[in-house]
């Protein structure tokens, strides 16, 4: 057998994979990188200089970085260290469980529309309009009602606004792909630009909060904002926000497998013409993904405006991009994005207890946290884009016994 047959059959196990077996390969990938990115710790510890008493030894030798504390910080410094003895809900865990909470919405947002074999690179410009949207109309809504009653009344409108605004910013770029044949890739990496730009002049003078020398809106009341539940509030954490995330998983995982929407959308990821000859309506589901692709991103603004700052300000961080790494972590599932958000918002909290716990260069840091996601990736990765291949590979056979589309006689 070749080289090449090999690698061949490989890609098809890999393709063919159960759940178990892709969590065992997932798992061996993490425990793989950790063994790299030690090696990695102990290498650039040995390149730098530190006195004796700072020193630790491994081998016979001394380095200026030890890899155990590195990674112990890393995992069990974001969970808040709950092998202490003295573990609490408060401090870094709740950091972990914020990112973790946001990254689900852009996670899910970006996983809808891969299932649908759409690529919307504009998660982060949905994210942003939502957001802005948010904090204007709540802000207007919170002079109507107050209170116990304002918060329960707000809080849900405001994830609707973020939902609305969202949604309808990701189906310009359905239009534009299903009516125009305009590329997505390219329609919402232009969009995410529009966005930044026209919320930036926005905040810095329309909508602008006079007493704040940032960009931003004017703060919402407390009200208005996500309320905190057994977490206090410096750590900007909301159990309501998190369980709205858990829903979206669940509902999102039931529209996909169990709708006729669901249908058509997975049909038309995996073979389009063969989707489109058996009735799909391919423009209705290409506005429609990428419309609910929109919302989800949206909701992420509107959690990022109402549990993290309270208010919308100018440069918002890259949840959306984030959430294109967690949706190839989780192979586009959507029970899956709940894993790979954990795994991420662990990763990007425990980075931050890194750099204050160790003397470990933050450049140093990053490149651990690359190496655990490319390790844990690539093997979702190699599926995904084997399965297009395979699927662009067979081609689809009329069902009347005729000629299939494209094909000639010889």
């Amino acid at each position: 057998m070749s080289a090449a047959d090999r690698a061949r059959d490989a890609l098809t196990r890999l393709i063919d994979a159960s759940a178990a077996e892709r969590i065992l390969i997932s798992t061996a990938a993490l425990v793989l990188s950790i063994l790299v990115g030690a090696a990695i710790v102990l290498v650039a510890g040995r390149m730098t200089t530190c006195s004796p008493g700072d020193a630790v030894y491994y081998f016979g030798a001394g380095f200026c970085y030890d890899p155990v504390l590195v990674f112990d910080r890393l995992f069990l410094g974001a969970l808040g260290d709950p092998l202490s003895g003295s573990w609490s809900p408060e401090g870094q865990f709740s950091v972990t469980l914020r990112e973790t909470t946001l990254l689900l919405f852009t996670g899910l947002s970006v996983a809808l529309a891969f299932r649908a074999g759409i690529f919307n690179i504009g998660t982060q410009g949905q994210m942003v309009v939502g957001g802005l949207a948010t904090a204007l109309l709540v802000l207007w809504a919170s002079t109507l009602v107050s209170g116990v009653v304002g918060t329960v009344l707000l809080v849900p409108f405001g994830v609707l606004v973020g939902a609305v605004f969202g949604g309808l910013y990701g189906a310009i770029p359905g239009l534009l792909k299903a009516y125009a044949e305009a590329n997505e890739v390219i329609t919402t990496i232009m969009l995410n630009f529009i966005a930044t730009g026209v919320t930036l002049y926005l905040v810095s003078d329309t909508f602008k909060d006079p007493n704040s020398a940032a960009n931003q809106t004017v703060t919402l009341p407390d009200y208005a904002q996500f309320p905190t539940v057994l977490f206090g509030g410096r750590q900007d954490f909301s159990l309501v926000a998190l369980f709205f995330g858990l829903v979206a998983i669940v509902g999102l995982y039931y529209v996909l497998e169990h709708t006729a929407f669901g249908y058509d959308v997975r049909t038309s990821g995996i073979q389009p013409a063969a989707a489109e000859y058996g009735g799909v309506d391919a423009a209705r589901t290409i506005v429609a993904s990428l419309t609910l692709s929109g919302a989800l991103g949206g909701v992420a603004g509107a959690m990022y405006v109402m549990m993290v700052l309270g208010s919308f300000q100018s440069g918002v961080p890259a949840y959306g991009f984030d959430g294109i790494t967690v949706s190839i972590l989780a192979g586009n599932n959507p029970l899956g994005v709940g894993f790979a958000a954990l795994l991420f918002g662990v990763l990007k909290s425990g980075t931050i207890v890194v750099q204050f716990a160790t003397d470990v260069p933050p450049q140093l840091v990053g490149v651990l946290r690359g190496l655990i996601i490319l390790f844990v990736a690539m093997p979702e990765f190699f599926r995904l884009v084997g399965r297009r291949m395979t699927d662009l590979g067979s081609r689809p056979v009329a069902t009347d016994g005729g000629q299939t589309e494209g094909e000639t006689d010889e």
